[in-house]
């Protein structure tokens, strides 16, 4: 049983986030945490240049309500939103609290993730703990 569970949360539609939650609350102790956490991508410089500056607010926002939504179908989770890169992000905050496991769920790889990598793959080789992959 883990004690620090974190669960990244990604708004496509491809990834089975309830299977995710499945597995996270059945892999939890009784006093287990377990963290949603949304990342926020850095935009590239030459796409924010023609974003309107008005649209980071509310994409955050956006993304605050929906984890804190997701967080609270969960009894005693807690929702996060951060900034950065995805793979490397999740890593970094498994590492900076002690996350015991951390529960993705990954859509089925195409041929541009052998050249290019994606998140759950970055989480599993990077992770300073456990990985459950769910797809």
């Amino acid at each position: 049983m883990y004690k620090t569970i974190l669960v990244p949360v990604s708004f496509d539609e491809e990834r089975d986030l309830d299977t995710a939650i499945a597995v996270a609350q059945t892999l939890a102790a009784p006093d287990a945490q377990i963290t949603f956490l949304h990342v926020i991508e850095l935009m590239p410089a030459y796409v924010a240049e023609v974003i309107p500056p008005e649209m980071y607010p509310d994409r955050r926002k956006s993304a605050e309500t929906r984890t804190r939504e997701i967080a609270s179908a969960v009894e005693g989770a807690h929702a996060a939103v951060v900034d950065g890169p995805a793979g490397r992000t999740i890593t970094t905050w498994a590492r900076d609290n002690d996350a015991d496991l951390i529960v993705v769920a990954s859509h089925r790889p195409e041929m541009a993730d052998i050249f290019l990598g994606s998140t759950a793959a970055w989480v599993v080789r990077h992770a300073p703990c456990s990985v459950h992959v769910v797809r």
